[in-house]
């Protein structure tokens, strides 16, 4: 199985920005016909899907984080990255990476809070 680590979350005030990363323990090829998406979960939530990012680098996002976030891709690095501005205190959760569909096993994620 395909090992993901996701990492730069941490305690930010609101309005401030994080940028996450996530490597993917597979050959560049493998990672970029791939498309990869970041995710979400708060406590007491499902997991939710909040960026997309195509093989050919279209990018598609939830309503809620339009014009905040932008995920890209380094498939050289078979990483991906999702920077994280304005952040809201509605943000807060478990930020996950995975590819989809068919995802891989699921990382331990990277924990993001937010102070108000």
């Amino acid at each position: 199985q395909v090992q993901l680590v996701e990492s730069g979350g941490g305690l930010v005030q609101a309005g401030g920005s994080l940028r996450l990363s996530c490597a993917a323990a597979v050959s560049g090829y493998s990672f970029s016909i791939n498309r990869m998406g970041w995710y979400r979960q708060a406590p007491g939530k499902q997991r939710e899907l909040v960026a997309a990012i195509t093989s050919g680098g279209t990018t598609n996002y939830v309503d809620s984080v339009k014009g905040r976030f932008i995920i890209s891709r380094d498939n050289a690095k078979s990483t991906a990255y999702l920077q994280m501005n304005s952040l809201k205190p509605e943000d807060p959760a478990v930020y996950y990476c995975n590819k989809g569909p068919m995802p891989w096993s699921w990382g331990q994620g990277t924990q993001v809070t937010v102070s108000s």
